[in-house]
């Protein structure tokens, strides 16, 4: 474990002097360069929820580390509270924005100390960390001894955990216990593990590269093992029989993030750093009775339109449990998702100017967390499909779940976004949940124009699943804000969606335990929708759909309201192509090194 190493690079810059006569520009690079050099020193770092890029370590995240954090970051908002942004170029101006925003929500996230409860019912420290650890980028002899030098770290890093949970249960700030149930499991699969073997921890070492002589490949393997057995295993166990032991039993009875203490002003942090908008939990409750109700109409036409006799409730419940709609295999889930996919490619180079060297595969969630995951999740490298319980996973959502997760949505947006070799690295790989997740959904809006929804029943698909993320505002402001019950936001889902039982209860619960982080979807995407509006009214004939995409995507990952300022200037501009300084391919058309 790293422990106090960070305090060297900490010192030097609570220590460096003043500023005055240096350029602004370099004085504010060297700020953001020294934190995200110290930041990315660090395991265990997120902003709006989502993980920073890691260094393949488990560090210490104990009481007196996580003061330091905070410590740190509030000398790095006073130094960037004592800059001039009028005097930084127009390209910083922007970086400012988003990297103040960041720096602000690590703060707030510090002072309200959300480190006391480091799991939700979407993501876990304790099954998040195989990813952590970098099995997957072990290349070398050393490579492969700094991996089981990490393996040696997980008892420690869970001790500290279990601390600081413990610390959390006390004051009241805890995952609620009505959504604890069966969260157990994927500590479980590993705790109760009879072979080391079948441990994703060794997984990496089962096919060494060729490189390695064989003599010590075979000696990793045996460390590997006893590595296994002896510390990660037992490590999981003791975590297991604390969480059933007493976190469970301990953990609060109440759902509302304002029940938690100063739970008003928590709430309205998390509001802030998932949204990136100032917005009261009652205008937001409003915004979602509003859309709701608007969705609510075009669904109903749809449904006529499908030839269906019955009433909303019957058609919701036709679509739930008739087997034309249901994969029969795994398999042929991954195969309709592929099929989608490749649809989405032909029509690509018609609405986007630019397109990354990257391209994602099509997985399967794994089994361990798939019975609580979300029905699909999509990155730079990977989209995932949930092909676990295939009555739960209708393929009339299959259009839509593809095009949010994988192109255009987050698969082409951090792809894109890690190739602007121009930007800070703290924007290619930060993430703000309002601009992305907003742009997911708005990838599902662009299937309607892509011709993607050719039947009535995938037409529905695509609107029970704007239908899901208008619910979100009415339902985690009901939750969080006005006293919902788990029972009244499940039976609000099921009967404005045509969402399964399944995918509901999951939903419901991964908003009761990750309060605001739901809001973040439909309030960025009426933001890009209405930025759209705009530029088109105001452009006429000159505005370009490919322009103005490309515009959005060129940001980054940015705060709404910079979002905004950034489609002002393109309409200010006349809508221009925008630059790009990425290895990208240009026109929809890939470009080649050559042989």
């Amino acid at each position: 474990m790293m422990g106090m190493q960070w305090l060297a690079l900490g010192a030097f810059v609570l220590a460096a002097p003043a500023w005055a006569a240096q350029d602004v520009d370099a004085h504010f690079k060297q700020v953001y360069s020294a934190e995200w050099a110290w930041r990315t020193g660090h395991a265990g770092v997120s902003a709006s929820g989502e993980s920073q890029p890691n260094n393949g370590r488990l560090d210490d995240v104990d009481a007196a580390s996580q003061q330091q954090r905070l410590d740190y970051w509030q000398h790095v908002l006073k130094q960037l509270d004592g800059i001039d942004v009028a005097q930084l170029s127009p390209a910083n101006q922007v970086n400012y924005a988003v990297y103040r925003e960041q720096i602000g929500n690590f703060v707030a996230d510090q002072k309200f100390m959300n480190w006391q409860m480091p799991f939700n019912s979407d993501s876990a420290f304790w099954s998040d960390i195989d990813y952590d650890l970098g099995g997957d980028k072990l290349r070398t002899v050393d490579d492969y001894r700094k991996y089981l030098d990490r393996l040696d770290q997980i008892p420690a890093y869970f001790d500290q955990q279990i601390d600081n949970m413990r610390a959390g249960l006390k004051r009241g700030f805890s995952v609620p216990r009505e959504v604890l149930k069966g969260r157990d499991v994927s500590i479980a699969a590993v705790a109760e593990l009879k072979d080391p073997t079948q441990s994703s921890f060794y997984a990496p070492f089962k096919q060494l590269p060729a490189s390695i002589p064989a003599d010590q490949a075979q000696a990793l393997q045996g460390q590997a093992l006893q590595r296994v057995r002896d510390v990660v295993i037992p490590a999981y166990a003791k975590l297991l029989i604390f969480f059933r032991s007493e976190y469970v039993p301990q953990a609060r009875t109440t759902l509302a993030a304002e029940a938690m203490p100063d739970g008003k002003a928590f709430y309205r942090q998390q509001i802030h750093e998932y949204t990136t908008l100032d917005l009261s939990p009652d205008a937001i409750h409003q915004i979602g009775l509003d859309q709701v109700a608007k969705i609510h109409a075009q669904m109903l036409q749809v449904m006529q339109d499908s030839g269906f006799k019955g009433s909303f409730a019957e058609f919701l419940q036709f679509l739930r449990s008739d087997p034309q709609f249901y994969a029969k295999t795994p398999q042929e889930l991954l195969d309709k998702s592929a099929w989608v996919a490749k649809e989405v490619d032909g029509q690509m180079s018609k609405f986007f100017g630019h397109l990354p060297r990257e391209r994602f595969t099509i997985e399967p969630v794994p089994d361990a967390i798939a019975p609580y995951y979300t029905s699909g999740r999509g990155g730079p490298d990977v989209y995932l499909v949930n092909t676990y319980d295939l009555p739960s996973r209708g393929l009339y959502n299959m259009p839509a779940l593809t095009l949010h997760e994988s192109y255009p949505g987050h698969s082409l947006q951090l792809e894109l976004a890690d190739e602007s070799h121009d930007q800070p690295a703290f924007r290619r790989n930060g993430y703000i949940s309002a601009y992305g997740e907003g742009w997911g959904l708005y990838s599902e809006y662009l299937g309607n124009e892509m011709g993607i929804y050719q039947t009535p029943y995938q037409k529905f698909g695509f609107l029970t699943y704007q239908m899901w993320r208008a619910c979100r505002l009415v339902v985690d402001t009901g939750i969080h804000h006005l006293g919902w019950t788990r029972q009244q936001a499940i039976d609000y889902l099921t009967v404005n969606t045509a969402l399964s039982a399944r995918e509901i209860a999951n939903e419901v619960d991964r908003y009761i335990s990750w309060p605001g982080q739901a809001l973040s979807y439909e309030l960025g995407y009426l933001k890009i929708l209405d930025l759209r509006a705009k530029a088109e009214k105001a452009l006429g004939s000159k505005f370009d759909l490919r322009h103005f995409h490309d515009t959005v995507l060129s940001t980054g990952s940015v705060p709404l309201p910079v979002l905004e300022q950034r489609i002002d200037r393109f309409i200010a501009e006349g809508g221009p192509e925008p630059e790009y300084s990425c290895d990208c391919a240009k026109d929809g058309k890939a470009t080649s090194p050559g042989p």
